[in-house]
């Protein structure tokens, strides 16, 4: 089994769209078995007394757009054992790979990447700031898909 983390900085917009449209693309290929996966947030800023806020409602939107659902779905903080815990962190940006870095100590087993090293399309931009869901959709949608490149070359 692959067990893949996507991780951003709060975990409410892309790194739960990336998780979904990879559960997504996983569950098209019938290659659910074979994957776990989550997303986690490199800060606490959506976490009140342990309980993480649900994903935010225009990124809840933009799946819905395209027919995934994400409900249940809760903003939890990346720990530093989910380092031997998964296979593969994919952070969305360069501030999420050095947060990752700073939570997790090191990457002796260069499990942490970007979304973007699987699609040439660099930084995933915080959809919070820029407002342009249609383009984190875009680029998380081609990341997810190299990975599965990468992974299987299908």
């Amino acid at each position: 089994m692959i067990k893949i983390l996507f991780i951003c900085h709060g975990n409410i917009c892309r790194s739960p769209m990336a998780e979904f449209v990879f559960k997504d693309m996983v569950k098209k290929r019938r290659l659910e078995e074979s994957f776990c996966i989550a997303s986690a947030a490199t800060s606490g800023e959506e976490i009140y007394c342990g309980v993480g806020n649900p994903v935010y409602p225009p990124a809840r939107r933009m799946l819905e757009k395209h027919g995934i659902s994400c409900d249940g779905k809760q903003a939890v903080r990346l720990q530093k054992e989910d380092y031997e815990k998964y296979d593969m962190l994919v952070c969305m940006d360069s501030a999420n790979v050095r947060n990752t870095l700073r939570i997790t100590g090191a990457d002796p087993l260069g499990k942490i990447s970007k979304l973007g090293d699987f699609s040439g399309r660099g930084d995933v931009a915080d959809p919070w700031y820029t407002d342009d869901f249609d383009k984190a959709y875009e680029d998380i949608y081609a990341g997810c898909s190299g990975i599965l490149k990468f992974l299987f070359s299908c």
